[in-house]
């Protein structure tokens, strides 16, 4: 999985009187607002409300204070006095995505990029209105840019923080190699002081060195998640981790040449004769599904190593900058050379339906763009991708909504406030036009976002960054 990586919120106070603003946005926010109204009412719209429920038609929304004050049938839920009326009919109302896997830097196979200016507009832009980095290059870059979004500087949804990439071995690139228990808590020490709520391993860990992380994050209220290899999910999920990235991919409890915290080469490859529904698929589901380990999904970014895989969209080709759309288009074509990095539609079938298996035997899953390899994945459109995947997977288009939703805000703790339609939380909405539970494709269509009851026209955030992907 090297080849993998190295190829690759403010308006609240819900009261009786409509709430102000509690800061002005900024001019360069301000260009992207679209409704700023205190009081909103959608009627006449499709409500997939994140849950797992199924769609209902010709609904009234309440936008108040930032939060979604009523939902109901049109002619049953009064509209108030002095509201910003919108008729959505034809539109669907579905939660603000939450990606669990949305870096802030990207990557092709030739560059990787802190990309602060088009990575919050592309998400935004989306429906994604809140994010995990789950692992950087540049925590610093990130920490700053949550505090920018968080006083209405830029932009962007709202960000959970993951810190540095932490590994082991001879360590990769500008990840931070610990390989002792006391190294480790140290950094734990240092980065949750820095205000980080994740930290994220890679693959060279070893399982005295994640245990000792874990133990010590949780003493200073930080989870632990991670893309692995020497250490397998089984092995992880004994140590107590939080939650496990890119699910099939990465996980080596399968591999026969699996020795105790080493990292077996070409694991990816062997994964194509995996019987996905075995007693050893089954076993590893369910002690996961036992200590209640969510896993998140990142079809859309492996999908890219797939030949002839994913279907090109112009408006991918479209935000990238010039060099960039030919480093892309370059390293796609020579998936299909003998001898290139690729992986087998086979494997990408099985890591499909080892979700899948996961989903039906009670595990939590999530999802995630994760914008690297080889640049085909952007912040946002990949989330979008990810909707199609996993209906391709075989779950439903409510489960796909779900596991992209409420899901992903449930990982995070934020369920509460966040993740579905529901009265009382706060008014992170996505507006499509059409219907993508009927058709998938129409999840593209993203008409207008709400971050805390605030709407944001997708059109001029895209615009924004037409170009510019992979240089800013």
């Amino acid at each position: 999985m090297r080849q993998v990586l190295s190829a690759f919120t403010a308006f609240t106070a819900f009261t009786a009187v409509p709430a102000l603003p509690a800061q002005t946005p900024s001019p360069n926010v301000q260009r992207f607002i679209s409704v700023a109204a205190p009081v909103v009412a959608l009627t006449h719209v499709r409500v997939v409300d994140g849950t797992g429920a199924e769609p209902v038609g010709d609904q009234t929304v309440i936008i108040s204070g930032g939060r979604i004050s009523a939902v109901g049938p049109a002619g049953s839920v009064p509209v108030p006095g002095g509201a910003k009326v919108m008729d959505l009919s034809g539109h669907t109302v579905i939660p603000g995505i939450v990606g669990l896997h949305d870096h802030t830097f990207y990557t092709t196979n030739l560059r990787s990029v802190q990309s602060n200016a088009t990575a919050p507009l592309l998400y935004l832009g989306s429906g994604v209105t809140t994010i995990r980095t789950t692992g950087s290059h540049s925590p610093y870059a990130e920490l700053n840019l949550r505090r920018l979004v968080a006083a209405g500087e830029i932009a962007g949804p709202r960000m959970h923080i993951a810190g540095p990439y932490l590994t082991g071995g001879a360590g990769i690139g500008s990840m931070h190699k610990v390989n002792t228990a006391d190294a480790v808590r140290r950094v734990v020490d240092y980065w949750a002081s820095e205000g980080v709520t994740w930290l994220k391993f890679y693959t060279d860990v070893s399982r005295e060195v994640l245990g000792a992380a874990i133990q010590q994050a949780h003493k200073r209220g930080v989870k632990v998640t991670g893309h692995l290899c020497s250490v397998s999910f089984r092995e992880a999920v004994r140590l107590g981790i939080d939650n496990l990235e890119h699910g099939l991919f990465v996980n080596t409890d399968f591999d026969p040449e699996k020795k105790p915290d080493f990292c077996p080469p070409d694991a990816l490859a062997k994964l194509a004769s995996l019987d996905t529904g075995g007693e050893a698929a089954r076993t590893t589901i369910r002690e996961m599904v036992a200590r209640r380990v969510p896993m998140t999904s990142t079809l859309a970014v492996f999908e890219l190593f797939v030949p002839n895989r994913p279907p090109l969209e112009p408006r991918v080709l479209e935000a990238m900058a010039p060099d960039v759309k030919a480093e892309y288009l370059t390293s796609r074509a020579r998936l299909a050379e003998e001898g290139s990095f690729a992986i087998s539609p086979q494997v990408f079938r099985n890591a499909q339906q080892f979700e899948l298996a996961f989903v039906r035997a009670g595990g939590l899953l999530a999802a995630g763009v994760d914008p690297t390899g080889n640049g085909g994945a952007l912040p946002g459109f990949g989330d979008q991708r990810n909707y199609e995947l996993l209906i391709e997977a075989g779950l439903t288009p409510v489960e796909a909504i779900r596991i992209m939703t409420l899901n992903g805000a449930t990982v995070l703790g934020e369920d509460k406030r966040l993740g579905s339609v529901t009265a009382g939380k706060l008014a992170d909405l996505v507006v499509i036009k059409g219907d993508p539970i009927a058709r998938p494709a129409e999840i593209r269509n993203v008409a207008i976002v709400f971050k805390e009851g605030v709407g944001y026209d997708p059109a001029k955030l895209i615009e924004a960054c037409r170009g510019l992907v992979g240089i800013r």
